[in-house]
């Protein structure tokens, strides 16, 4: 019997395992359910929706030969009897079960953000996680004449580039002491910063958002956001609040089914969860990480891809070593594995920085090889970059050829 493998999720990672099971030629049936009234889209490029760079046919992701079945949401799924049971009530067989179940925004402890029946956030305030999101704000972004956005990490930095490059007017309200904390140090945020300064927004690190108010004097105005105020007693008039403060792993089908979930849902190296039973994604836990980004969740999916299409069924995900990237409306970096060298004594850095021009590169070294880099504003050389640092191994030549031609080999 032709085996049917259910995808509950319809986001990046359901696409990509899809994508990869028909492309590896396996023999059974996709079905990817999602709650969302479309299919699968490259959620990376919501910014760039937002600004009318793409549209949302534009960033659609292929299924390869899967059945799309859109605004169609799980709502449960028996582990031992195979099935699972959507919101109309109906119910499917399955022989694997893939759960993409994806990441819920973090609405974060500020006063005023729900509105005085406790049903949904006030008029003006966002998340922007799904294309309707990106619609709803782009909608409200006409005509409005400031916005704060509260969480400068790389959701942040992009959604304040974005409605700046819509003529609003726009202040990032971050936590942390600098902005993507997780990914840059402090020397290549406070380049980051002079960037977004010269696009036209203001940062305020070191800062926490404590209430939202509604405007003074409107009619309404406890429903609709005027006023951003800060743990400081500082005030930000505002018409938009976008709130970009992290995600959490969505893990409430697997815990009403008994799955073992922590902060995500519970896999080995084969990304099993249980007999027949997968995650992958920003739902899913691998020793001890929920990695949140595209690239660990697309390399998930290629491992499970190739173990239940029969190409490599011995095939294990060993973990990600951190790196990410981002490019969007001229605000360009990337960034490998150790980037803050206090960490270790036993680091070196190689460090090069143009305030001319506004970049910033940096190598951190373990003796002859490379544990850690930044590149901000000259991309030049991170395909050289990423391949030494997926080498692990010893470089050869003096490392600045790292930051400046290539690594030579």
């Amino acid at each position: 019997m032709t085996p049917r493998i259910a995808v509950v999720g319809g986001g990046m990672a359901a696409a990509r395992f899809a994508e990869r099971y028909g492309a590896l030629g396996g023999p059974g049936t996709v079905t990817v359910y999602g709650a969302e009234p479309r299919g699968p889209y490259n959620r990376v490029l919501l910014a760039e929706v937002l600004t009318g760079r793409y549209d949302a046919e534009a960033i659609a992701l292929p299924l390869g030969g899967a059945r799309a079945r859109p605004g169609c949401e799980v709502v449960a799924f028996d582990a031992d009897a195979r099935t699972l049971r959507l919101a109309d009530g109906s119910v499917e067989d399955w022989d694997e079960l893939v759960l993409a179940t994806g990441a819920n925004p973090v609405l974060p402890p500020v006063r005023g953000l729900r509105r005085a029946d406790g049903h949904g956030l006030i008029e003006g305030v966002h998340t922007l996680r799904t294309l309707e999101d990106c619609a709803r704000l782009a909608e409200e972004a006409v005509g409005a004449g400031r916005a704060v956005v509260i969480g400068g990490g790389v959701l942040g930095v992009s959604a304040a580039r974005a409605l700046a490059a819509l003529g609003v007017r726009t202040e990032i309200v971050h936590q942390a002491p600098h902005l993507i904390e997780r990914q840059l140090d402090h020397e290549a945020a406070a380049v980051l910063r002079e960037r977004l300064r010269a696009l036209g927004v203001e940062c305020y690190t070191g800062n926490r958002a404590r209430a939202v108010h509604g405007a003074p004097g409107a009619a309404g105005a406890r429903d609709r956001v005027g006023v951003v105020e800060l743990a400081s007693g500082y005030r930000l008039d505002c018409d938009l609040v976008v709130l970009a403060c992290g995600t959490r792993p969505r893990t409430a089908l697997a815990h009403a089914a008994g799955l073992p979930v922590a902060t995500g849902v519970l896999v080995d190296d084969r990304l099993a969860a249980a007999p027949h039973v997968h995650a992958i994604g920003d739902c899913a836990e691998h020793r001890g990480t929920v990695h949140g980004l595209a690239g660990p969740a697309w390399e998930q999916a290629d491992v499970l891809a190739r173990r239940l299409s029969g190409a490599d069924p011995d095939a294990r995900y060993p973990g990600t070593r951190p790196r990410a990237r981002l490019s969007t409306g001229g605000l360009e970096y990337a960034a490998f594995g150790t980037v803050d060298e206090t960490l270790d004594p036993g680091l070196d850095v190689l460090r090069l920085t143009d305030a001319t021009r506004g970049s910033y590169k940096k190598l951190v070294l373990r003796g002859d090889r490379l544990v850690g880099a930044i590149l901000l504003g000259d991309l030049a050389t991170v395909d050289a970059l990423a391949g030494a640092f997926a080498d692990d191994a010893a470089l050869a030549g003096h490392p600045l050829h790292l930051l400046t031609r290539g690594v030579t080999r």
